[in-house]
């Protein structure tokens, strides 16, 4: 498997915040940070976005391609755009945290083909996100609150690809030969090292924390406070995805491997809290939820999402963290993110992709065709079905043994 998944359990043991209570606090401020800016978390989008200015660099007119015409824009740069700085902000809280916390180290993993294995996953994760209209946060954790059916579907078929993923990941050609991970790379010295590497990493983390002080301040006084509002919950955003170790991926992966559902549980406790709270937005503020098509493009985009993370180790909030505590694979699955999603860019119009798993998809939102009370209520019983349906899969505590011990043998 990928140097991430055998880090998880050591590193949410450092870290020492419960994920349930991390991903409540996100999903209640994901939807604030809905009320205040119109728009949902997520980052995607601007991956896509990101792709789109690299290639415009090389010289390809990417301004006549449907995806940049219909889907998204290019207008400006990552720093005009609340959704350029939701990513900058997350990576630069990532890092801030990772420095605090003495969880910054270079790590190289100990297979050189793990690069080759995050890139491809990050592509296929990012191809697929872009198909499904989002990743694990715009089309599942902030989805699902906003009631769209495509969500539901979406994290349907994210589960089937991760099980698939992993069925593939646990093959021989895959893994490569089985051999200890030296101490050196893949566990972590004392928080914070040396003294004075301790304070060199908080020296470096405080400049970062002023230098988005700063542009906030900019922004603020030169009227574009909503990128203010995106840098603050971009940074925390950060910040609380690396001091609870939030990957959607090892949520899936668990139950499948080790049947472990804690991290599953956590994040259906997440969502509830979202749900609730977008709904109570949506109620006071008078706004519409966001509604994306709901087909063929979902599915496909969702399996191909799930088998994705699994290949790169990491969904799009792990691989952020992971990369800013100097993990060198989520380095390369990130850029593997950002050419997958700018495949998809391309073949929207030139393969005909938008045509033919898209147009033809409905677009429904619960919310908007059976009122705000049975919108709420369904949302909640699908949620307790979901945590009601992975319950089986816990495993008793003398197969939890069993479980460990044939996981570490597929590493």
């Amino acid at each position: 498997m990928s140097q991430f998944q055998s880090y998880d359990a050591m590193y949410r043991a450092r870290v020492g915040l419960a994920p349930g209570p991390v991903f409540a606090l996100l999903g209640v401020l994901s939807a604030v940070y809905f009320a205040i800016t119109g728009t949902v978390w997520a980052v995607t989008g601007e991956f896509t976005r990101l792709g789109g200015h690299v290639v415009e660099g090389l010289g390809a007119d990417v301004h006549a391609w449907q995806y940049y015409q219909e889907v998204t824009t290019l207008d400006g740069s990552p720093v005009d755009r609340t959704d350029g700085w939701i990513v900058i902000a997350m990576l630069a809280g990532s890092l801030i945290a990772a420095l605090y916390a003495g969880d910054f180290r270079l790590r190289l993993p100990p297979l050189k083909r793990r690069f080759a294995q995050a890139l491809a996953g990050g592509i296929i994760a990012g191809f697929g996100a872009r198909l499904a209209y989002g990743c694990n946060l715009a089309a599942m954790f902030t989805g699902i609150p906003q009631f769209s059916l495509h969500a539901w579907i979406f994290t349907a078929a994210t589960a089937l690809g991760t099980l698939v993923g992993v069925h593939l990941i646990k093959q021989r050609w895959w893994r490569g030969p089985t051999r200890p991970v030296p101490v050196t790379l893949g566990t972590p010295g004392p928080a914070g090292g040396s003294p004075k590497k301790k304070a060199t990493h908080r020296s470096i983390a405080s400049v970062v924390v002023l230098s988005l002080v700063a542009a906030a301040l900019v922004y603020v006084t030169t009227g574009r406070g909503m990128l203010s509002v995106a840098i603050v919950f971009g940074t925390v955003f950060g910040i609380l995805i690396q001091r609870g170790q939030i990957c959607f991926t090892a949520a899936f992966r668990d139950l499948w491997v080790t049947r472990k559902t804690k991290l599953n549980d956590a994040l259906i406790l997440g969502l509830a809290a979202a749900v609730i709270t977008t709904w109570l937005v949506l109620q006071i503020g008078g706004m519409d939820p966001l509604i994306k098509p709901a087909g063929i493009g979902t599915v496909i985009g969702g399996v191909l999402f799930g088998l994705g993370i699994i290949m790169a180790g990491a969904c799009e909030t792990g691989m952020m963290y992971r990369a800013m505590e100097g993990q060198t694979a989520a380095v390369v699955a990130f850029v593997g993110n950002v050419i997958g999603a700018t495949v998809l860019a391309y073949g929207w119009d030139h393969w005909g992709i938008y045509a033919t798993l898209v147009a033809p998809s409905p677009a429904f939102n619960f919310y908007q065709a059976w009122g705000p009370w049975p919108a709420l209520i369904l949302s909640l019983v699908l949620l307790g079905l979901w945590a009601a349906a992975v319950r089986p899969l816990r495993q008793s505590r003398h197969e939890r043994v069993r479980v460990s011990t044939e996981t570490e043998l597929v590493r």
